[in-house]
């Protein structure tokens, strides 16, 4: 059984975590609209106002929070849970944001790629050459939803560019421990995929097919993938959706683990603690932030 320990409760659609140096996380609230800092204490510190609705989010080179902003969502409550919805009449267009996290200043990167303007971007890795990594998750409306895809981009806003097209609902996105492979979950496929990397923003084809990557894993049932992150010896942790909880898969896809949570809506998962031993898990239904033991170490991020 997970050992899971409640740090925080309260909070307004938590994801994106990170764990920072003092022992607390810095996570997004999608629901409040803001970057926010919870302390060991649990108690819960608003950093930013950065509007629409953040989602994934990284340190970068330059030691400022890159957030990967939605643009925002409808809002629905279940019983005890709170669920994203259809884009919002407020919607404000996708965008990548960066926090200065001693100021709470808000800064807007890129809206737009090849003048297609971003419309829901998710998730984000840095590589160790400084350029990140993100997903465009897309919105839904009643009756359509948008195609999108992977990006590579500086973030000082000189270069970004569209590597991937199109995805089924990309979602989590991370790097292996040797940065020569990049992963990426869809949400509705149930499905985690990997390229090798060619280089900063390139990636090598392995189908002529889309999206022209290989299967690691495909998750069976009913099952929807959101965040992820990859642990020090490669595993791939991706938080699930429905069948609530963390899915750990085995650098070559043979074994899969999962660890519950008592949330439907396990959204993202960052690695902290002593020896990097510790998760802390996003439980966005419900509110709350949680930590367990990890039976790997996690990954030091690049920044």
């Amino acid at each position: 059984m997970t050992q899971l320990r409640e740090i925080a409760t309260g909070l307004q659609f938590p994801e994106g975590p990170i764990a920072m140096p003092d022992g607390s996380i810095v996570l997004v609230e999608i629901k409040r609209g803001t970057l926010s800092r919870v302390t060991p204490d649990g108690k819960i510190h608003v950093v930013a106002e950065c509007g629409g609705g953040p989602n994934g989010a990284a340190i970068g080179p330059d030691g400022c929070v890159y957030v990967c902003n939605n643009g925002g969502f409808e809002w629905h409550e279940l019983g005890d849970l709170t669920l994203p919805g259809n884009q919002p009449a407020n919607y404000i267009d996708g965008r990548i944001q960066r926090v200065n996290l001693s100021t709470g200043k808000v800064e807007e990167v890129y809206t737009a790629c090849d003048g297609h303007p971003l419309r829901g971007p998710n998730d984000i890795v840095f590589d160790t050459g400084g350029g990140f990594w993100f997903t465009d998750h897309g919105k839904i409306r009643e009756r359509d939803r948008d195609r999108t895809g992977v990006f590579y981009a500086r973030p000082d806003g000189s270069m970004i560019k569209e590597v991937l097209f199109p995805l089924e609902a990309p979602n989590g996105i991370g790097l292996s421990p040797d940065g020569k492979r990049l992963y990426v979950a869809e949400t509705f496929t149930g499905r985690v995929w990997y390229w090798d990397i060619a280089g900063p923003g390139e990636l090598k084809m392995a189908s002529p097919l889309p999206p022209g990557g290989t299967l690691l894993a495909g998750l069976p049932g009913f099952q929807l993938l959101d965040s992820l992150a990859v642990d020090g010896e490669g595993w791939v942790c991706v938080a699930t959706l429905v069948n609530g909880g963390v899915t750990a898969i085995s650098p070559d896809g043979k074994q899969i683990d999962h660890y519950p949570t008592p949330d439907l809506l396990t959204t993202n998962v960052c690695f902290g603690g002593v020896d990097l031993r510790t998760a802390y898990v996003t439980c966005s239904g419900t509110g709350k932030l949680y930590s367990m033991p990890w039976p790997r170490a996690g990954l030091k991020l690049a920044y």
